[in-house]
């Protein structure tokens, strides 16, 4: 690799043959020691337990991970997938792409082909519920599986803690608590003195059919949770019998809803004005004070880990702090 320059030709010789006999077997010493270091290193597990109870046997140092619907928590520890959870026909988790551009998109469903064709050395799953029947099985047999929880919904805070002491990063992912809780404490302030006790809800737009956020749950804990948000009754009223993160709601209901600001995530076509001008819903003091803030379906609104929850405390900020 490097080019000496030689005065006399013998010295110039010599020094080559010197070369050949001490460097290169040096260098074949040192490139057999840090290739056997490497095997090594690459052949070590530990065994873990997961939520189901699995002893998983994971690499000490997983290279490939697929972690479908977490890919939140691997980009704030800075881990890269093998390939990120995707819905029609490869549509990704938008607000996360300024870090997965390059990164290939599996379908949600997590097709076992698929999930083969990437070659995953280590697998996470959200929550049991993908691994029903004999999934966990399949998966099993393609790479070492490991399930983060019993729940469908569950913790966004545990999970990067799990993911933390999966990946040996427990400190990094303390780091992103802390500097997320410390910017929700912000926001809160602001938010309080901005519109004191004033509600608020998120609405979200697909397919022609309105839902709304759950009150401790996805973006709702955030809003009420996370930055003390007053939640309107209608909102707790549906939370109290919901599981799912987003639950249907009528216009009628909506229209029913003394809410006082409304957070529009719009996953159709335009910008949503339209269903928000029926009749129906003309004394909602949100939409007849003009306190309507639209977000399309690649914000952040829609999924929960700490760079989503970071992003919906800015955008809450940006809406209700004038």
């Amino acid at each position: 690799m490097f080019k000496r320059k030689s005065m006399f030709l013998l010295l110039a010789v010599f020094a080559s043959v010197v070369f050949i006999i001490t460097g290169c077997g040096n260098n074949d010493s040192s490139d057999n020691a840090e290739s056997n270091s490497s095997d090594k290193e690459s052949n070590e597990t530990r065994t873990v337990t997961d939520a189901m109870g699995h002893e998983v046997e994971i690499p000490a140092n997983p290279k490939n991970v697929l972690a479908s619907y977490l890919e939140d928590n691997l980009v704030a520890l800075d881990i890269t997938p093998v390939a990120q959870w995707s819905v029609n026909n490869g549509s990704p988790q938008g607000y996360l792409q300024d870090s997965l551009k390059d990164v290939q998109t599996i379908d949600s469903t997590l097709p076992f082909e698929a999930v083969a064709s990437v070659k995953p050395d280590l697998i996470i799953m959200d929550s049991a519920s993908m691994v029903e029947g004999d999934k966990y099985e399949q998966y099993n047999k393609i790479a070492p599986t490991y399930v983060m929880g019993t729940e469908e919904n569950g913790d966004w805070r545990k999970e990067l803690q799990t993911m933390g002491e999966i990946f040996g990063k427990e400190d990094e992912a303390q780091k992103a608590l802390d500097d997320y809780d410390a910017k929700a404490a912000d926001a809160k302030e602001q938010i309080q003195g901005a519109i004191g006790d004033e509600s608020a809800a998120a609405i979200w737009l697909v397919g022609g059919q309105l839902y709304i956020v759950s009150e401790n749950l996805s973006s709702g804990a955030v809003l009420y949770g996370d930055l003390g948000i007053t939640v309107p009754e209608g909102v707790k009223e549906i939370s109290e019998s919901a599981t799912a993160n987003w639950n249907p709601v009528s216009l009628e209901q909506l229209a029913e809803m003394d809410v006082d600001h409304l957070f529009l995530i719009n996953s159709d076509e335009g910008d949503g004005s339209e269903i928000l001008d029926d009749p129906l819903l003309a004394n909602v003091p949100a939409i007849k004070d003009g306190n309507v803030y639209k977000y399309d379906k690649e914000t952040s609104w829609l999924y929960t880990g700490p760079i989503a929850n970071e992003q919906i405390v800015d955008d809450a900020v940006e809406s209700l702090v004038k």
